[in-house]
């Protein structure tokens, strides 16, 4: 699970980040973290829209090669 530390570090920089979800790169979401709880993300997606996903997700920086969660 990714740290508060560095959910605020991506939140702050704006950067955009990938949610690996499962083996298909179909199925990540991208887009820049906006808020978080203990269990939950929220990700804003390019086209302005709120995702809520489950925090033990992969999550690594959209810029960065994809990693299957498998590969972990």
């Amino acid at each position: 699970m990714i740290t508060d530390e560095r959910l605020n570090e991506l939140r702050e920089s704006g950067e955009r980040v990938r949610v690996v979800r499962d083996n298909l790169e179909v199925n990540d979401v991208v887009g820049i973290i906006v808020a978080w709880s203990d269990e939950q993300i929220m990700v804003r997606k390019r086209n302005r829209r709120i995702v809520k996903l489950d925090r033990n997700y992969l999550i690594q920086l959209e810029s960065e090669p994809r990693q299957s969660p498998t590969d972990i």
